[in-house]
């Protein structure tokens, strides 16, 4: 059996969450789903064996970063980074807009595209939105994202429309030039994404521009940029909603475990951030009882796991002394092992997300898991 280029089923609604099924070529995605960063053809510090035992569907990869190392040219002659990285399923890559404008002032934005010096070695380079589906294309990416401007925030209104009026003329180039490439459009997906900053008219237009394109998918862009937890969840309590209901809605760059469990309430289906990755090999845990920092004096004879409630291979076997020991003698097996249990943190929350929703108890699910999760602090 042929399996299909993108097919998304939603299988059970909880208020507005919801959970379902993205089937793709290279398999299944359960939504909600959270996906981690493979910025560099890695996930850092793990295996892709060990992230897909921990429960992950599909991975991110990186754009900029690996149009620069090892490039995207040389990635097709290899064979693609699933090949090349040894992951035989989905891989959703960025754009590399969120990159390249992070840049600053290495970084110029016209109407064409963004030059900008490379970070590595002070080279130039152009990505425009033909670009941008030509690298994505190369590296053989399932879903591919459109060339966006992340809007900065804050933004003046001027400032938001504009940038949000941009995207979507990037959003349209993208597609065109992502249909343009017939072979790799026949087995791949593109999304959409969302602007418009903190305005809930100018996210409205930008919702409206890429329905009228269309997409498989629709991210939200422009959050998780330092506007906190309560304006981010104010702008879910109306953007999802502003997205087609039959398509999957991707929440990009977010986050931490509650704010997972905010969004998805709000009917957000995906999510990524570094946050589990780069935090383990900074010697933090993520935990039930909320983050834990292992250099902490009082795990030094510490025999319990990192987390009681846990099921992964590294509290089943490892106890806090030893990872404190490992992490403070800068031992690369304490990175690898705090990673390996912040990965299967994030995919037993998801998991843990959507069977609740499958069984209409998703917000008795949320209310204890921010209980113990904060301390006391339930609003989601």
């Amino acid at each position: 059996m042929t399996r299909p280029r993108f097919d998304f089923t939603i299988a059970a609604t909880d208020g507005a969450a919801r959970t379902g099924t993205i089937a793709m070529r290279r398999g299944d995605i359960r939504t909600p789903a959270f996906m981690p960063v493979g910025t560099a053809a890695t996930v850092k510090a793990m295996r892709p064996a060990e992230v897909r035992a921990a429960g992950a569907d599909i991975i991110l990869g990186n754009t900029y970063h690996l149009m620069l190392r090892p490039g995207a040219e040389r990635m097709a002659r290899v064979g693609g980074l699933h090949k090349f990285m040894g992951w035989d399923r989905p891989i959703l890559t960025d754009s590399g807009g969120y990159q390249v404008m992070s840049l600053g002032k290495l970084a110029k934005l016209t109407e064409n595209g963004v030059t900008f010096a490379s970070h590595r070695d002070g080279s130039k380079h152009l990505i425009t939105p033909e670009r941008s589906m030509e690298i994505q294309r190369l590296l053989g990416s399932d879903i591919v994202m459109v060339f966006d401007e992340c809007t900065p925030f804050p933004a003046t209104p001027e400032q938001a429309e504009a940038s949000m009026e941009r995207s979507m003329r990037w959003a349209l180039r993208s597609r065109n030039a992502f249909d343009e490439g017939v072979e790799h459009a026949e087995r791949a997906a593109l999304f959409g994404i969302q602007q418009g900053s903190m305005d809930a008219g100018l996210r409205a237009r930008s919702a409206d521009a890429l329905q009228a394109i269309g997409f498989d998918g629709y991210a939200i862009g422009g959050l998780a940029v330092g506007e906190g937890q309560a304006s981010m969840f104010e702008v879910l309590d109306y953007a999802p909603g502003q997205l087609p209901a039959d398509a999957p809605r991707y929440l990009m760059g977010v986050g931490k475990p509650d704010d997972i469990v905010g969004a998805v309430l709000r009917g957000i289906d995906m999510f990524d951030c570094v946050l589990p990755t780069r935090s383990g090999r900074n010697g933090q845990a993520f935990t039930h009882d909320g983050p834990l920092n292992i250099t902490n004096a009082r795990f030094a004879e510490d025999e319990g796991p990192l987390d009681g409630d846990c099921a992964c291979p590294v509290c089943a076997q490892d106890s806090r002394a030893y990872l404190q020991h490992l992490v403070r003698s800068d031992e690369i097996l304490g990175a690898m092992l705090m990673t390996e249990h912040n990965i299967w943190f994030y995919q037993q929350l998801m998991a843990g997300l959507r069977a609740a929703i499958a069984e209409g108890r998703v917000t008795a699910f949320a209310a204890a898991f921010l209980l113990r999760y904060r301390g006391g602090l339930t609003s989601p």
